[in-house]
């Protein structure tokens, strides 16, 4: 190892500085700690958002007012592209739900989720048209029922068949992703149409559907804040207050659901008045990861391997960061 010490003073050279670069000199120096507080403190997350989904949130309820951080946006059209560029690390958070979450975590993604929301269970349902002939599930048997795979529309058709007594292969299941399940359903191609909202609430509103069962005591609906791991090790007090905002967010729109539906119909382009019926029905609230939430979201994940929605058992708790306590005070 090669070891450096200072040359005997004999051998030193001593250069006099000017009084303005003396000057210069000092003030740099006593600068350079004060920009360097300033970059650790301003660090940028990167925040993956679907529209219509967390930005519009905070920007309508000006809860990003004061952030002490940057925020860098990548737009997603769904759930599955945005957890597919936070498990690259191209992303540091995003929001989606927890079905969806858990079955990228199954995968081995290097995923936490920190926080959570919870909405109504009756922001899901299973729709049939006005005029359909069907009284109760039993009436579908045979049908064709329309729902997303790997989600929370397959999900609740198996569960709903399930606490009716119905045999998995009662329905035929048509996996079809919203906007083409929608043409499906409105044209008749299939019978009923497993959705949440808004579309819940567009179709009963514009296109005169009947809810004919809804998630009540069948789906947790809860969404997260996960983040990469990469974030939860570097930019744990960034992730804690973007979870404070989100909540403030929401504690917001509780307040002004009619103008929180103004602003986030004008931003998705849906119609103004199913959006605020959406939002009332949802009534979505920040709620804390605690144990009984856990408890709730393992029996889930467990149903959904019986169910064929996730491909093998998660341990919910390896999951899910539990050092963001809910802060109702922030």
């Amino acid at each position: 190892m090669t070891t450096h010490s200072a040359p005997p003073a004999s051998c030193r050279r001593t250069f006099p500085l000017g009084r303005r670069a003396l000057v210069a000199a000092t003030a740099g120096l006593l600068a350079a700690p004060a920009l360097s507080r300033a970059a650790k403190a301003a660090p940028v997350l990167r925040v993956g958002n679907q529209k219509g989904g967390l930005r519009s949130l905070l920007e309508a309820s000006g809860a990003l007012e004061g952030v002490p951080y940057g925020l860098e946006w990548s737009e997603f059209p769904a759930a599955a592209p945005l957890l597919e560029a936070l498990s690259a690390d191209a992303l540091d958070v995003g929001s989606m739900g927890d079905l969806a979450f858990f079955s990228v975590f199954a995968s081995g993604a290097p995923l936490q989720a920190y926080a959570a929301t919870r909405a109504d269970p009756r922001s899901q349902a299973i729709l049939v048209r006005g005029d359909a002939p069907f009284r109760g599930l039993a009436d579908l048997r045979g049908k064709r029922v329309a729902g997303n795979r790997g989600g929370w529309g397959q999900f609740l058709v198996r569960a709903a068949l399930q606490r009716a007594g119905l045999p998995p292969d009662a329905v035929e299941h048509v996996f079809l992703g919203p906007a083409e399940a929608a043409l499906a359903f409105r044209s008749g191609s299939v019978d009923a149409w497993a959705i949440w909202e808004p579309y819940v609430s567009i179709e009963v509103a514009q296109f005169g559907a009947r809810v004919l069962e809804d998630g009540t005591g069948l789906t947790p609906t809860v969404s997260f804040l996960a983040a990469h791991r990469n974030a939860l090790r570097d930019r744990r007090d960034a992730l804690a207050d973007l979870m404070r905002r989100q909540r403030r967010g929401w504690d917001w729109a509780a307040a002004h659901l009619p103008d929180y539906a103004a602003y986030n119909a004008k931003l998705t382009r849906l119609p103004e008045k199913p959006v605020q019926l959406a939002f009332e029905k949802q009534r979505t609230r920040a709620v804390p990861l605690d144990g009984a939430l856990l408890a709730e979201l393992q029996q889930a994940a467990d149903r959904a391997v019986e169910y064929g929605v996730l491909k093998q058992r998660i341990d919910v708790t390896a999951a899910i960061d539990r050092g963001f306590p809910l802060d109702t005070a922030g």
